[in-house]
């Protein structure tokens, strides 16, 4: 965790939403007029279209010069934002429709208090590990959650090999989840993985339907190569989608950039508070 600069030089911003959400682009609306009103230069992502901000295209983002990324809307558009701006640039999320919100450090009610206390240096960053797949020398988006490898064919049991740390592990196995501590709370916890504080540098890998029930399992976050004896999806934080082909080898291996929140509050077991599970830190 890093503290802010008391005068944070703060001149570029883009706000990605929730698409589809009105309540979303309400809060955007809100915030922009916010920070034009400081003039400071503010950027929408297309779809959405906000007053008092430039309409940019996804693949613009990678060109401009961003100090702050305002994602509004639910833990999905958390996870999309991190995947699509470029670096280390942090991110401040305001939950706006979304269902629990575990990634969000607002709510829509605060959003003015929070921006001005932005603007006057009172935040500190939190950097969380991400995890890239790579397949034939093709690297895909880094992914802030999981990744998750799982069979095409619903009648055929495939054969997973799982090479980590210097061994190789074989099992029959409906799928794979590869997790972030940051993601430990979504797929893999609903598959019985275990809860990881959020601060660590680990990965967690929870089999799916293991025949011989092989156990999860938390390694330092290290490459892992996992091949399929059948056709199989590879799915990024729960949105995107790929198919692969058997025998395909797929590198799993740390982002070289970790993703970096903005926060406000200092908050202990933040994963499980959201979930309902604690009341620490609140």
């Amino acid at each position: 965790m890093q503290c802010g600069d008391m005068t944070p030089n703060i001149r570029n911003v883009v706000i990605i939403t929730k698409l589809g959400s009105s309540e979303a682009d309400s809060a955007a609306v809100k915030v922009a007029a916010l920070l034009t009103r400081r003039k400071i230069n503010v950027n929408s992502v297309l779809p959405s279209i906000t007053n008092d901000a430039t309409p940019i295209r996804p693949d613009e983002l990678k060109g401009i010069k961003l100090d702050l990324v305002f994602a509004i809307g639910g833990d999905g558009t958390t996870l999309r934002a991190f995947r699509t701006i470029p670096g280390k640039v942090p991110l401040f999320s305001i939950n706006s429709g979304g269902h629990r919100g575990i990634l969000s450090e607002i709510d829509t009610q605060s959003i003015e208090e929070s921006v001005k206390t932005i603007l006057a240096g009172k935040y500190f960053y939190d950097s969380r590990i991400r995890i890239q797949a790579s397949i034939n020398g093709k690297l895909f988006p880094p992914v802030l959650n999981d990744i998750l490898i799982t069979r095409v064919n619903l009648t055929r049991t495939p054969l997973l090999s799982i090479m980590l740390m210097g061994d190789e592990i074989k099992q029959r196995m409906d799928g794979i989840v590869v997790s972030t501590p940051t993601g430990s709370t979504g797929h893999s916890f609903s598959v019985g993985g275990p809860v990881l504080h959020e601060g660590m540098s680990c990965l967690s890998l929870t089999p799916i339907a293991s025949v011989n029930r092989m156990p999860q399992i938390v390694i330092p976050p290290e490459e892992i190569l996992i091949r399929s004896t059948h056709e199989s999806h590879m799915i990024l934080d729960g949105q995107e989608t790929f198919k692969i082909h058997a025998d395909e080898p797929i590198n799993i291996l740390r982002c070289s950039y970790d993703a970096i929140f903005l926060r406000l509050q200092k908050k202990g077991m933040r994963q499980l508070a959201k979930l309902g599970f604690s009341r620490v830190g609140f």
